[in-house]
């Protein structure tokens, strides 16, 4: 094997084999997928930027999301894309670093920031005479940036304990993430799979309760409301579960990938389980909220039908 004490061994992505019979057919695919998630999220970033009435808590919140889905979908799509147009299959040491911190740091800022929303959405629906005080853009810029400075902190450091000699230069995907790369480590890992497993579980745990539980109350209260603000509520409730339910399903095909890998998953196996959780968030989200939040659609809608004057002028 490979002295992998050195940071310049070159590491093979299994996945491109896979991929490379219909390497243009998955390229214009990743490449439309890729186009389609930078535009809508763009716009609606710009939106929610340059439009003052949407200055909310709520809206910095969607605008972070989707920011933050461009941030995933970038962390290993252009890269992709390069792949399958030359037929490489290799990725540096450094640069499986750098995109398993990347893709890392994009999972973890999305549970936080859907965590974030359902307090949001909680203050909003069960405090609402105190919610301009207890929610502001402040607050939820303050909430934001320290959650994921705090995630960034955390990943770094087990990203860093990733620098382990390795006996293998096979990672059976098409792009790098912390497992891969422990399980080509000649040393033993367990310390650093304890740390990432704490972390993450913990993480995802807190997440899920805290979002549930949001949910259940703010269900509740529905219950009490007329039915128009009822109606209105739980719109915005669906909009949130749809969101937060394709993160899930990410996280669930990660899980699912890593208790059956010990029994010789195909490399197609691994790529379909482990792509959602980088694919269907930012995908979904401009989707879902450009269609179900009323205000943000509305406003779309006329900004668009401005273009197209200029357009014609």
């Amino acid at each position: 094997m490979e002295n992998g004490s050195s940071m310049d061994i070159t590491l093979e992505l299994l996945g491109l084999l896979e991929m490379e019979s219909h390497r243009f057919l998955y390229g214009i695919l990743s490449f439309l997928l890729y186009i389609t998630i930078i535009s809508l999220s763009s716009f609606i970033v710009y939106l929610i930027l340059t439009e003052e009435s949407l200055h909310k808590p709520m809206y910095l919140l969607i605008c972070n999301l989707l920011c933050n889905g461009i941030f995933g979908s970038s962390s290993f799509l252009p890269k992709l894309l390069v792949d399958l147009l030359t037929s490489s299959k290799t990725i540096s040491r450094n640069g499986c670093l750098v995109q398993s911190l990347s893709v890392s740091f994009f999972a973890f800022c999305e549970m936080c920031t859907l965590t974030i929303m359902a307090y949001d959405q909680y203050l909003a629906v069960c405090h609402p005479l105190q919610y301009v005080t207890l929610m502001t853009n402040k607050k939820a810029a303050y909430l934001l940036t320290t959650s994921q400075v705090i995630y960034f902190i955390l990943i770094l450091v087990a990203i860093l304990t990733e620098r382990v000699p390795l006996c293998g230069t096979e990672i059976k995907n098409i792009f790098c993430d912390n497992m891969s790369i422990f399980i080509l480590s000649c040393t033993d890992t367990s310390t650093n799979n304890v740390y990432g497993g704490v972390m993450t579980t913990a993480s995802f745990l807190f997440s899920t309760i805290f979002i549930m539980f949001s949910y259940v109350r703010i269900y509740l209260i529905c219950l009490k409301l007329s039915p128009e603000s009822s109606m209105k509520t739980m719109n915005t409730l669906v909009t949130h579960l749809i969101n937060f339910s394709a993160f899930l399903v990410g996280v669930i095909f990660i899980f699912v990938r890593y208790r059956v890998g010990i029994i010789n998953l195909p490399i197609s196996g691994h790529v379909l389980l482990s792509t959602p959780t980088l694919v269907l968030p930012p995908l979904l989200s401009p989707l879902v909220f450009g269609v179900r939040t009323k205000t943000l659609k509305v406003k779309m809608i006329h900004r668009l039908k401005e273009l197209k004057k200029w357009r014609y002028l």
